[in-house]
């Protein structure tokens, strides 16, 4: 379980850009997207940014969270996404 600070920072319900560094392919956005359905259900349409090199992708998704909680729970389904490497 996370231990954030995400209560004394923000006021709730909020919109919160989540940024997804993850592995080069084309299941990545949808992956992301699909996860977010499940925890978050709304239109999603993520922004993809490929690395310098091409080897990774960064999908942002702007996300309606409604508690501290919540965004925990969405940063931790993210983060075991085969394909991501890291949440911001």
């Amino acid at each position: 379980m996370m231990d954030t600070r995400f209560d004394e920072l923000l006021d709730f319900p909020t919109y919160q850009t989540f940024k997804v560094m993850g592995v080069a392919d084309d299941a990545l956005p949808n992956e992301v997207v699909s996860c977010l359905q499940r925890l978050a259900p709304g239109d999603y349409s993520p922004t993809i940014k490929p690395s310098s090199k091409g080897n990774y992708h960064s999908v942002s998704v702007s996300v309606r969270v409604t508690s501290k909680e919540h965004m925990e729970e969405i940063y931790t389904e993210l983060a075991k996404i085969e394909l991501v490497r890291v949440v911001l």
